[in-house]
């Protein structure tokens, strides 16, 4: 008898990141990439984490390599809570969640507070990888109307109040992924009022928050409303993706939930890793490394705003960030970023187009330009190439204009 597998429901929604599927393209000789969302290798604090190993693996040996406690590794959280004080959190080591990278707490999240059929507030465009992690548990996604900013508080006031009601708004107010743009102050004292006002709590994603190039950002969203919201970091962009670490702070009625989602997933975060990652961190090291990402990427950042001006054909439009990896362009009428991109990675210039960051009614006209990967000079060779590609795609619709 054959055996007939039958998937899950959820199963049909999940679908393939478009920036996975791109990176396999980009790693073709000859593509200058600026599609993954990828910190710079050359930031990685190579000697610094080598050293951390070998004292891990000469006090600690037993401890690192056995099982862990599920909430994460005690002095780490302490950390952690000490750490998020600068941005105006009061915050208890025992709120802290250590997990398997920030994309984790997306997936916890998603399991215990999205069900069928309820609504889930998002920022337009928003992460992708957010989209993902809720999907499968079939919210009902609403589509909160954004500005330079980020989501426009009336948008928040006219959520859906009739039951199931809306469970959340996920927003980032860093250097947004993909939009590089970021929530002032008075904007985000109106989003949490409107947010209180209407009942609806926050999920604060901040992977980016320390990579700020003139000034740090405002406090966070959930120094404004601690029992109303939930916030997540990353050591991703600060150190390294490579151990997959992240944290989630959660106000006192979510943690045990949000624990035993975390048991039932892959019962504890990495040991060795999160000691690796605390003997690092421990003395003060990223106080003195940060600043050294920070020079970097303004430094790339302000190549690729050169190179945009110089190269991109009149109707493109953006703007610079103030911080973070990423430049969101949106094309002249007329142009789809997906459809142009065969042409592209043929050209040798790779990005992602905007369409898969929105929830609702994509922009075909919008791309993501990441700027921390290449060098200056790659980056304006880079530019260069797509700034042709646009200028030929452009002719045709010249030619045919009244």
């Amino acid at each position: 008898m054959t055996t007939v597998w039958t998937q899950a429901r959820r199963a049909a929604r999940m679908n393939p990141s478009i920036i996975r599927e791109i990176l396999k393209v980009t790693e073709k000789p000859g593509i200058l990439s600026m599609a993954g969302g990828l910190p710079s290798a050359d930031t990685f604090p190579v000697d610094a984490i080598k050293a951390a190993c070998d004292r891990v693996l000469t006090h600690s040996p037993r401890e690192a390599l056995q099982y862990a406690s599920s909430e994460g590794y005690a002095p780490l959280r302490e950390w952690v809570a000490g750490r998020v004080a600068s941005l105006g959190m009061n915050v208890n080591p025992d709120q802290v969640l250590i997990t398997s990278g920030s994309q984790q707490g997306l997936d916890l999240v998603g399991k215990i507070l999205c069900d069928a059929g309820a609504p889930v507030a998002v920022e337009t465009p928003t992460y992708l990888g957010a989209l993902q992690a809720f999907t499968p548990f079939e919210p009902l996604f609403a589509s909160l109307a954004s500005d330079e900013q980020g989501p426009r508080p009336e948008a928040i006031a006219a959520l859906p109040h009739d039951a199931p009601g809306t469970r959340f708004s996920y927003l980032l107010p860093n250097y947004q992924n993909p939009t590089g743009r970021v929530m002032g102050a008075q904007r985000r004292a109106e989003v949490v009022e409107a947010s209180r006002r209407a009942g609806v709590p926050i999920v604060e994603d901040n992977p980016y928050g320390d990579l700020w190039f003139d000034e740090p950002p405002p406090a966070a969203l959930s120094s404004l409303w601690p029992e109303g919201s939930l916030y997540m970091g990353s050591f991703s962009k600060v150190l390294t993706p490579g151990f997959r670490l992240g944290y989630v702070i959660a106000p006192a009625e979510l943690y045990p939930k949000l624990l035993q989602a975390k048991q039932a997933a892959d019962l504890h975060t990495p040991g060795f890793n999160q000691r690796v990652v605390h003997e690092v961190v421990k003395d003060g090291f990223l106080d003195g490394h940060v600043p050294s990402i920070r020079a970097r990427y303004k430094a790339n950042r302000d190549a690729m705003a050169v190179a945009l001006r110089e190269h991109l054909p009149p109707g493109c439009e953006w703007q610079s960030p103030q911080g973070g990896m990423f430049f969101w362009i949106r094309l002249p009428a007329g142009l789809d970023a997906m459809a142009l991109l065969p042409r592209a990675v043929d050209a040798g210039v790779a990005y992602v187009p905007g369409a898969a960051f929105y929830a609702h009614q994509p922009d075909p006209r919008t791309l993501r330009l990441s700027f921390v990967t290449l060098t200056p000079d790659l980056i304006h060779e880079g530019v260069a190439k797509l700034g042709r590609l646009l200028h030929e795609a452009l002719e045709p619709a010249m030619e045919h204009a009244p």
